[in-house]
């Protein structure tokens, strides 16, 4: 059996390698070892279906993009908005090695003499990432050509057109259907078992169905894949065991699921990606804290509630309050998610300076916004502890959110379907409960200008709080289409004027901004505070100009990381165009909703 696991080792890492090429459907294994030589035992159908597994690891957390974030790097999305690209210059995501990877499962996995309710399990096991791969190519090219089958050279379906979308969102859920009744739930940590089946069911379920809806140039019933998510979501929680993970303790049971090294057994985890130091790490970088690429917004701190569960646009001068001030009395997930006044530094293996041991001093840079996001970063100067870090890639809280906007976008919510859900995740916090007429924040009501719904706003305020930075917010204002949020500017922390200002909340200050004019003196030359602390300074100025720190008004008003985000083209910016080398090679792909 050794000799048989490292054969097949070496052959699916050789399936893999060959079909590296985008847009080659065709390609047959180049391998000295054929299939005969495998698929003949449920050790080698786990073996291939474990090389097909790709959950979520840190660094696509740290790559998260929308209207929460900005970043200083090279996104595909801000160049799109800012640049009138074409298909040339959009040359990724058109790629189906992954696709024929799983079809070739498909096809041979029946060589293996295994009871039928055993092949079923592989089976569904498979088309689960096929229905997840589909998706995927769904929510990023809208109609795609549906392959359920490796195909050969000459295969007629090489040069197939697209699929309708509505085709392929079919099959997608054909999949996902055999794959909810097979899949066995008594699985290994971190195999897809029957609860993960159904929880990216109704994740996808929704995202078509709210998409649909809102997008209604497209002419598509959506009722049918709410209705699949609230069913799917409402299995989940009758049926999975899961709970909200709560000791009592508001002020860090949250940031508990994201900086843990054994996640094993905590009832709100549905799929956990876990991490060994010395045996599999974490993957865990130092990049993603700080002002390395990724910078969090105001608009995403905004919306954390009051700790009385008010909005934060209805205190006075909301708009003008300083650092300090915006996080006192807020919804507890906002300083286990951010840096906050006062936070200290333990873990100094960062790309922004500070001591370790010390309240950290917020650091700021041109293109960057002040605010530095703590969730996913691990306060521990132990590198092993760091190595160690569980991923919880699927939580049971999302289900919560799932099960609620479902049946809130149906037209069913009750307040026993919000005591259920939203009100057990604002329960771990000690944030009062949702009730299903609450006053309406302007804020979010000119977001989302075709939502009359109250309740449905806050349900989406939730979703977006409770699962910040955990890859969901792009693909939820796409589906919601409400891709103007991207046009807004990313601003950061306000300052009234020039001049000194604590940013620690011990009320002594600890920058000093002066103008853009003025040169930063020696430090011998530069002002203490109260403990003697030589005071950090900044030039400041308009943006665009050679200051430290860019504000709206020159010496007062927000941070701007940006000063144009671009337009938001709609319906075209909702999709990406096939890349221009594909057409070439396949001219029946033609390119839709204004794409060229």
């Amino acid at each position: 059996m050794k000799k048989i696991s490292v054969l097949f080792v070496i052959f699916v890492s050789t399936l893999l390698l060959n079909g590296c090429d985008d847009g080659f459907l065709n390609l047959n294994p180049r391998t000295e070892i054929g299939k005969e030589n495998f698929f003949n035992s449920a050790d080698d159908l786990n073996m291939y279906l474990n090389s097909l597994i790709n959950w979520t690891g840190f660094s696509a957390i740290y790559l998260e993009q929308s209207d929460d974030a900005t970043t200083s790097g090279n996104a595909e999305f801000m160049t799109i908005m800012r640049n009138d690209v074409n298909s040339r210059q959009i040359t990724t995501g058109w790629n189906w090695t992954r696709l024929r990877n799983i079809n070739y499962f498909l096809e041979n996995y029946t060589n293996a003499e295994l009871p039928p309710n055993t092949l079923n399990h592989f089976q569904g096991v498979a088309r689960f990432h096929r229905a997840r791969f589909y998706m995927e190519m769904v929510q990023r090219f809208g109609d795609v050509p549906w392959y359920d089958k490796v195909l050969g050279t000459n295969d007629e379906d090489l040069m197939k057109p697209r699929d309708p979308r509505s085709f392929v969102i079919d099959r997608i859920f054909e999949d996902y259907a055999f794959a909810a009744e097979h899949v066995q739930q008594n699985v290994p940590s971190g195999a897809v078992s029957n609860m993960v089946v159904r929880t990216f069911m109704a994740r996808h379920a929704l995202y078509e169905g709210t998409f649909r809806k809102y997008h209604d140039y497209l002419d598509l019933p959506h009722e049918q894949y709410l209705q699949i998510a609230r069913v799917q979501s409402k299995y989940i929680m009758d049926n999975g065991g899961y709970s909200i993970y709560s000791t009592g303790n508001h002020d860090t049971d949250y940031s508990t699921l994201f900086n843990s090294t054994d996640l094993q057994g905590n009832p709100e985890v549905i799929l956990l990606n876990r991490s060994i130091d010395g045996e599999r790490n974490s993957g865990w970088g130092n990049t993603g804290f700080g002002h390395f690429e990724q910078s969090h917004t105001k608009a995403m701190v905004q919306s954390y509630l009051m700790a009385d569960g008010s909005y934060y646009s209805s205190q006075p001068g909301w708009q003008e309050k300083t650092f300090v001030d915006e996080f006192e009395n807020r919804d507890p997930r906002l300083t286990q998610s951010f840096a906050y006044p006062g936070w200290v530094l333990n873990n100094p293996s960062t790309v922004a300076q500070g001591t370790a041991g010390e309240p950290y001093i917020q650091q700021m840079s041109q293109n960057f916004t002040g605010y530095h996001t703590i969730k996913w970063f691990i306060n521990n100067p132990s590198a092993a502890y760091r190595n160690s870090i569980d991923i919880p890639v699927l939580r049971y809280a999302e289900v919560l959110l799932t099960y609620a906007e479902a049946r809130a976008e149906l037209n069913e919510l009750t307040q026993s379907d919000l005591d259920m859900t939203i009100n057990l995740i604002r329960n771990r916090v000690g944030i009062p409960p949702l009730s299903m007429n609450p006053p309406v924040d302007p804020v979010i009501q000119a977001q989302y200008v075709d939502v009359t719904s109250p309740v449905l706003l806050e349900i989406r305020r939730e979703r977006r709080v409770e699962l910040f930075n955990e890859r969901h917010r792009f693909l939820d204002v796409m589906r919601y289409r409400a891709g103007h949020l991207f046009e807004e500017l990313p601003k950061g922390l306000y300052f009234p004027g020039l001049g000194n200002y604590d940013l620690t909340g011990d009320d002594i200050p600890d920058i000093k901004l002066i103008p853009e004019s003025e040169t930063i003196p020696v430090s011998e030359d530069r002002e203490r505070n109260e403990l003697g602390k030589m005071l950090i300074y900044y030039r400041a100025g308009a943006y665009g100009s050679t200051a430290q720190v860019w504000l709206e008004h020159t010496d007062h008003g927000a941070i701007l990381a940006r000063d144009n985000m671009g337009t938001f083209q709609d319906p075209k910016h909702y999709y990406r165009p096939i890349p221009d080398r594909d057409v070439q090679i396949n001219p029946n792909l033609t390119q839709i909703f204004g794409w060229n």
